[in-house]
């Protein structure tokens, strides 16, 4: 049938060209290379490429950080205030990137990228007028705020800080806290040399 076929669909063939093509027909059709060689599957594609992609995040990332402005802190700086009734707890000598100024508060002496950390933990007990609020300043500007007063909440942040800036943690009104589980602290990650 395979070659009545050939002779319907193309008469002026030869001979010879008939029987290759009529040999072509009987083919299996998933079969495009020799028999015994293995394509790889796409298992193994896969494989490949999330390995060479791997590679070059990796050889990117090198690059970015080998040309980075940034230079890690030598020593460590760190402060903590609170909870109460401790005030301010920072390392023996005293950092030199902060300086404690009152509590809640503190000024930066050295710019760099800063990680602020704390815990407000609301006085549920608390009726007075004032609306529940907590923020986190820097230079009298809020740079988070806070306003559910029925959880324990987590303040802070990555924040790059200048010399000079003031950073403090305010309330609305004094009891609305526990002071006696609410603190916060910050630490400096890394010097920065792009910051005038």
């Amino acid at each position: 049938m395979g070659s009545s076929l050939v002779n319907f669909c193309f008469p002026q063939l030869s001979f010879l060209q008939r029987m290759s093509l009529s040999h072509m027909e009987n083919m299996p059709l998933g079969h495009s290379s020799p028999q015994g060689a293995q394509r790889p599957s796409w298992k193994q594609w896969l494989l490949y490429s999330t390995v060479i992609v791997l590679l070059l995040l990796c050889s990117f990332s090198a690059l970015i950080f080998t040309f980075l402005p940034l230079k890690t802190a030598q020593g460590p700086c760190v402060a903590k205030f609170g909870p109460l009734p401790s005030k301010w707890q920072m390392p023996s000598p005293e950092p030199s990137c902060v300086n404690k100024t009152a509590d809640w508060r503190l000024k930066i002496l050295q710019n760099g990228l800063y990680l602020i950390y704390g815990q407000v933990a609301p006085n549920t007990a608390y009726k007075g007028r004032a609306p529940f609020e907590v923020q986190l300043r820097k230079n009298e500007d809020p740079i988070q705020a806070l306003t559910n007063n029925s959880t324990i909440q987590n303040v802070g942040g990555a924040y790059e800080f200048h010399a000079g800036d003031v950073i403090d943690l305010i309330f609305n009104a004094e009891h609305q806290i526990l002071k006696n589980k609410t603190y916060w602290g910050i630490f400096l990650l890394a010097n920065s040399h792009f910051i005038s």
